[in-house]
């Protein structure tokens, strides 16, 4: 899906699965800066995540890279349930089943490189209420 201007989205625990570079960080950033550096409104976007949501961020990065990678996030009180290293750099690809009562449980935006998700996320409280 390319990034839509605003999903509804169920009132449920969701699971958001979060590319890092490109996505939350600037790609590449500690090669070309020397370090890591948030793209603007990503830690906002971070911190706005409900407690009770699980976090998984994926990178491509290398084995090499983890610990000043979990440093950063460590460092800028990052929350996150599981980090995968060494994601491969192709697609990634989720399969989920749809609720009974059509409730849609894989959503996936495609956003620009090195520019946050501008995507409106707007709690709708009618969607999955089969499951209170």
């Amino acid at each position: 899906m390319l990034e839509p201007e605003e999903l509804h989205i169920s009132p449920m625990p969701k699971t958001w699965i979060l590319d890092l570079d490109g996505t939350l960080v600037v790609h590449d950033g500690p090669f070309i800066m020397g370090r890591d550096e948030f793209l603007p409104g990503a830690r906002e976007f971070l911190e706005s995540i409900p407690e009770k949501d699980t976090i998984i961020l994926l990178t491509a990065r290398m084995d090499y890279e983890k610990a000043h990678t979990l440093k950063f996030l460590r460092e800028n009180h990052v929350r996150y349930d599981q980090i995968i290293f060494n994601a491969g750099q192709g697609e990634r690809i989720l399969i989920n089943d749809n609720k009974p009562d059509g409730l849609r449980t894989a959503i996936a935006i495609n956003t620009t490189r090195d520019k946050f998700c501008q995507t409106n996320f707007v709690t709708d409280c009618t969607m999955g209420t089969m499951y209170d």
